[in-house]
């Protein structure tokens, strides 16, 4: 009985010991969105940017890995015709472009 009293009594805690718990939980956020959202978010701004900023004749890779070159952007801007060998052009959407030299997300 006596140890079933103990157990059941309040324990007295110091100030920080009480908000240990919630200190590890906000440390813990706070990690995760230092090392892993914000560089995510940095990086897909950036890739916006890049296609948001394509011209004609900027050498470009798809997302499938082929090289080419832009040859025109549509006038509804969500599709680039690329010039993937001299006389050959295909027509990719917008999002299957990466910068050159970047290797594509899989």
């Amino acid at each position: 009985m006596t140890i079933l009293f103990t157990l059941l009594q309040p324990q007295a805690q110091g100030g920080f010991a009480q908000y240990s718990g919630l200190i590890m939980i906000v440390l813990l956020f706070a990690i995760m969105y230092f090392f892993m959202i914000r560089p995510q978010n940095k990086k897909q701004k950036e890739l916006r940017n890049f296609r948001n900023a394509l011209k004609p004749g900027q050498e470009v890779v798809t997302i499938g890995g082929l090289h080419g070159t832009v040859r025109s952007i549509s006038e509804k801007e969500d599709t680039i015709t690329l010039e993937v060998a001299t006389g050959v052009k295909l027509v990719f959407d917008r999002t299957a472009i990466v910068p050159q030299g970047e290797k594509p997300q899989t």
